[in-house]
């Protein structure tokens, strides 16, 4: 994020403060929800994903990091070689998805 941008939301929230319109929101006083999958994440792209994501919107890249989630507990569970060879096919189209589509979201953003 650029520093100008920052400077002005910070403006904008200290104005907002001062003008009691932060006050009595829900939630009000208490921790932050935690959302350890934002750790690896832009601070910019977390928040666009948490708003998504309260609104039943997920974004691509959530939907196929699950389905890499579901593939490696599927090869986890899988028994013989031809199921485990299934599976880490399984993993391995979704881990191809789910790189194409963080390229394809890194070069958007340039």
């Amino acid at each position: 994020m650029s520093h100008w941008f920052e400077r002005l939301a910070e403006r904008r929230m200290l104005k907002a403060r001062a003008e009691g319109k932060l006050s009595g929101l829900e939630g009000e006083g208490k921790p932050l929800p935690r959302h350890p999958e934002a750790a690896f994440v832009d601070p910019g792209e977390a928040v666009g994903y948490r708003i998504m994501a309260e609104h039943g919107a997920l974004p691509e890249e959530v939907q196929l990091r699950k389905a890499l989630a579901a593939a490696k507990a599927a090869y986890a569970v899988a028994e013989g070689a031809e199921a485990r060879r299934a599976a880490m096919g399984g993993i391995a189209e979704a881990q191809m998805k789910l790189s194409i589509a963080e390229e394809a979201r890194r070069k958007f953003m340039r």
